[in-house]
């Protein structure tokens, strides 16, 4: 018996044994080391057109010269050779004189004697005019050229903080995030580019009088001084430790918490709050900002400084607790600085490591020795900055790969006739039947085909030695490689497969943008002497157990209800939009409108639009919604579910704040049943610098339009419309979508049938996309240059494409020239409103809170300090026309959005409503797809929309004689009227 056992234990043994092996082979599959074979000179041996190259490339093939001149020189701002005319400049002193660049339009230029020839770095003493939330930018040329590719977009940053610290809280002990305010006054920054480099970047120069031009990008700015300094080297660790001294010091600490931060580079770097075991501090189950960073932190150059003080000199080491798994396996880099200067080399793009969960790491080298750090006694700053620049030979690379294969793609297009057609993504009219001989019309093809493959192999093999990991865009990569094996294997076979070129580049191009990203997030960090021991943690997954029961059980006794917390007699105000967003509206109201007005308000969040369907059903609703879709206040309308608002004291004037165009979304029989808040729009993006390549001009109308396209279509490009947006061409071409009593569709008429002509020529005559479901993506890369598109495309361009910045710009939507020679431009316009609820008992006091809410000076607060809280990519649009101006609009760009805006006509919801933009997208489909000529697809539309407008006109007894009177607008929108 005991043998059995003995061998049954053995067994098991063995079993496990196996097991841990199997797990152990398992779990380390992922970790395989990758030793890339591939430099950063190998993926940058490739020619650039044009005169302006990457500053990588540039380091790359020149020395700089003299790298030690022996003195720095000095341009006295105010000293300047010249300006445009369309520069607004103003010399003034403040201290010392300086030269005020009020706008961002136009050049000024300075000339200088250089001293001697070598590499300078360019410090700039500047003060950041009043303006918007955004960073100035300023291009650079010498002589009349542009140094480097990076040298046309210099950024000066504006400096910001929390308003104040520690946070507020609400009455259930919630944080409240404070809006941000600027740090103002004069600094001096060096030129740098953390997407190329980690240092600042280095410009030649040779001895003599040279001509230096600021070109406006973004922003208006004074300048003090342009100081050229020579460039010094960086000492490495062991060269740094030689220069400071041996000493020896007690066990001391100093944790500091990453949202207790002196001062920032950019709004949009955030705190947020997080919940789990050793966090600091715990935020016991409340909201409590206690970790700064995440995604809001990854753009490089961004920068974050704290304040630290030591207690006596000597050496430090300092920890972070971080956590770093937003992009996979990717590393992410920071440059760390001390008092504004890197202490040594190895603190130029830190790599911190992928992890799952907050861990505490010291800044340490490759074998795991913690680095030291001399200070002296006292207070110093400590700058972390997002950094970019290891990857950046890889997306060079990548870029100019891709422009390879588009110029592949296009030529057997030119081969096979499908030239200038599915470009993005569109049906191809291959004979897939056809036998081809490709190699007769290029016989380098397969070459060809084989150079591409080898270089994204070279780039994956960069990105893999990096990350010493595979990541997503190496799986993208080899993907693509795979895809040109086959091809080479089977050249003929192209033609049928030539959407794979698309594919390629499409998967590897939405992955570009995340090489530059760089997101960390952080809890604290720690200053200690090198021997002393902390004794803080990292969680455990066995400690997360107990913390999330402990959490759940708090759930039974906190309070978390803010409707708890209403008072009796105020009026109910349900926002439908972010906790922030309402955090800021309830404190503007207890400073400003309950003071002014003694009216009390509550307000709650509405995270779900159904909740006022079930709300207004069981009687438990509010007084006032805020945030609601457009099409909302219309359909409570029709059910005598919300207060007609024209019947109000002084409606008229409160009218007059707003677009009449846009206000026909919220009329009804007569009335008007909501206000808007925020708007959308619709403009004209597109390149300068590839129009300029092209000679091109944006086109004012759509037969502007027509005659640009084959000049685009012949370099493998195209234009983007949304295809799903009908509206600008049935308004252009005088075609309304219901007779001016609501009752009946206009589908019929032969205007509508010219419109939708239009709308679908653009497809089966002009080749334009049938989808391009990342027009920011394509705009950027350059294949798509020119597109009609949204508001929150102009946000994603001024935040998430810096490389573009200067090099695009805005025009109105082209439109159709009248009789008179005006170009007729209508556009409908998004927008969220704010209604009264019917049932409400205290509609005086909602309609004067909405006559507040609306008002010019509380939506520019409330847009300007939203935008405080977020950055620009948060800006709130407001449909406030006053207070719209007052944002920090670009001069040439608010000039564009106010011509668009003059042009606004929005569609009026009528009862079957909903069943117009779906008839239309079916009529579509068979004129685009299908080939069904356009007259017959329009009259199905024309009659389906009429038979579900006849059945919800009958649902709500509304009969022949019957007006729902659907407001006319036949003229453009002037500005400071309040009138067509």
């Amino acid at each position: 018996m005991k043998r059995k056992v003995g061998k049954k234990i053995a067994m098991t043994v063995v079993f496990i044994v196996l097991v841990a092996a199997i797990l152990r082979l398992f779990l380390s599959a992922d970790e395989d080391v990758f030793v890339s074979q591939v430099s950063a000179d190998d993926l940058l041996d490739y020619s650039v057109s044009g005169e302006t190259v990457p500053y990588v490339k540039l380091k790359r093939t020149t020395s700089g010269g003299d790298l030690n001149p022996v003195n720095a020189f000095a341009i006295d701002g105010a000293e300047y050779a010249s300006a445009s005319e369309d520069a607004d400049i103003e010399l003034k002193r403040d201290g010392q004189p300086a030269l005020y660049w009020q706008n961002d339009d136009g050049w000024v230029e300075w000339t200088a004697d250089v001293p001697a020839t070598g590499a300078y770095r360019l410090e700039i003493d500047y003060l950041p005019l009043p303006g918007s939330y955004s960073n100035v930018v300023r291009g650079l040329q010498i002589d009349g050229k542009t140094p480097f590719v990076e040298a046309e977009n210099l950024t000066l940053e504006r400096y910001w903080k929390d308003a104040k610290f520690p946070y507020d809280r609400n009455a259930i002990g919630q944080e409240i995030r404070p809006v941000q305010t600027e740090i103002e006054g004069w600094r001096t920054t060096a030129a740098a580019n953390y997407a190329a480099s980690s240092q600042p970047l280095q410009f030649t120069l040779t001895k003599g009088l040279h001509r230096f031009r600021l070109i406006g990008q973004k922003e208006p700015v004074a300048i003090r001084s342009l100081r050229w300094v020579p460039v010094t080297e960086i000492p490495d660790y062991d060269a740094y430790k030689k220069t400071k001294p041996d000493t020896k010091q007690p066990d001391w600490y100093e944790v500091i918490e990453a949202e207790q931060y002196l001062q920032k580079s950019n709004t949009s770097i955030q705190t947020n709050f997080t919940s789990e075991p050793h966090i600091s501090p715990d935020p016991k189950g409340r909201i409590v900002y206690n970790v700064l960073g995440g995604d809001r932190w990854r753009n490089p150059g961004d920068w974050v400084e704290w304040k630290m003080d030591v207690p006596t000199d000597g050496w430090y080491v300092l920890d972070l607790k971080f956590y770093q798994g937003y992009r996979g396996d990717f590393k992410a880099f920071r440059t760390l600085m001390i008092d504004g200067v890197v202490p040594f080399r190895q603190m130029l793009h830190y790599a911190l490591p992928a992890n799952d969960n907050f861990e505490i790491a010291s800044f340490q080298d490759d074998n795991g020795h913690p680095y030291r750090f001399y200070m002296t006694k006292g207070k110093h700053t400590l700058r972390l900055i997002s950094d970019a620049s290891p990857m950046q030979p890889a997306l060079l690379a990548l870029r100019d790969i891709l422009d390879e294969v588009n110029e592949l793609d296009l030529s057997i297009s030119k081969i096979t006739g499908n030239y200038g057609k599915g470009r993005v993504s569109a049906t191809l009219n291959l004979d897939t039947q056809r036998t081809w001989d490709l190699l007769k019309y290029d016989p380098e093809l397969v070459n060809k085909i084989k150079a591409l493959s080898g270089r994204f192999s070279q780039v994956a093999d960069y990105i893999n030695g990096i990350n010493q990991h595979k990541t997503d865009i190496t799986d993208a990569i080899e993907v693509a490689v795979d895809m040109l094996t086959k091809m080479a294997n089977d050249v003929n076979g192209i033609p049928n497969r030539v959407m794979d070129f698309s594919v390629m580049q499409n998967n590897i191009g939405t992955w570009l943008a995340q090489l530059n990203y760089q997101s960390v997030m952080l809890d604290y960090i720690v200053v200690r002497t090198p021997d002393t021991k902390t004794g803080l943690k990292s969680p455990t997954k066995l400690e997360r157990i107990p913390y999330a029961a402990l959490n759940f059980a708090r759930t039974f006794y906190q309070d978390y209800d803010t409707r708890k917390l209403n008072k009796a007699n105020a009026i109910t105000v349900w926002v439908q939009r972010g906790r922030d967003y309402a955090e800021l509206l309830r404190e503007m109201i207890d400073t400003d409108f309950t003071p002014r007005t003694g009216i009390e308000v509550n307000v709650n969040l509405m995270p779900n639009p159904n909740q006022l369907i079930l709300g207004n059903a069981a009687g438990d609703q509010p007084d006032i919604a805020l945030g609601v879709g457009m099409e909302t206040a219309v359909d409570y309308a029709m059910r005598d579910a919300v207060v007609d608002l024209s019947g109000m004291p002084e409606f008229d004037e409160v009218f007059r704040r707003f677009n009449p165009g846009a206000m026909r979304s919220f009329a009804y029989g007569g009335g008007t049943y909501a206000l808007p808040e925020v708007q959308n729009f619709y403009v004209l993006y597109y390149r300068t610098d590839i129009f300029e390549q092209l000679k091109l001009e944006a086109p004012d109308t759509w037969d502007d339009v027509y005659k640009m396209l084959p000049t685009l279509q012949e370099n493998g490009m195209t234009m983007y419309y949304p295809t799903k947006d009908f509206t600008p061409f049935f308004y252009q071409n005088d075609a309304e979508f219901y007779t001016s009593d609501g009752l009946t569709n206009n589908l019929g008429s032969a205007n509508a049938l010219k419109a939708f002509k239009q709308w679908t020529d653009l497809y089966t005559k002009y080749y334009l996309p049938l989808e391009a479901p990342a027009f920011f993506n394509h705009f950027r890369n350059g294949d798509i240059p020119i597109g009609i598109a949204d508001f929150n495309t102009y946000l994603q361009l001024q935040v998430a494409a810096p490389e573009i910045t200067g090099k695009w710009k805005i025009a109105p939507v082209p439109g159709i020239r009248q009789p008179d020679g005006e170009v007729a431009r209508w556009t409908a316009q998004g927008l969220s409103g704010a209604m009264i609820m019917k049932k409400s008992d205290k509609q005086d006091q909602a309609w004067k809170f909405l006559k507040w809410w609306t008002s010019d000076q509380v939506q520019s607060q409330y847009g300007n300090d939203m935008e405080s809280y977020y950055g620009l990519e948060y800006r709130w649009n407001t449909a406030n026309l006053n207070a719209f101006e007052t944002l920090s609009w670009p001069s040439r760009d608010i000039r564009v959005i106010k011509e668009q805006g003059r042009w606004v006509k929005n569609v009026p919801y009528v009862p079957g409503y909903y069943f117009l933009a779906r008839e239309m997208d079916f009529a579509w489909i068979r004129t685009v797809v299908e080939g069904k000529p356009a007259k017959e697809s329009l009259e199905e539309t024309e009659v389906s929309l009429q038979r579900e407008m006849q059945r919800r006109q009958d649902d709500f007894g509304i009969t022949n004689s019957d007006n729902l009177q659907v407001p006319a607008i036949t003229e453009p929108f002037n500005w400071g009227s309040g009138a067509p």
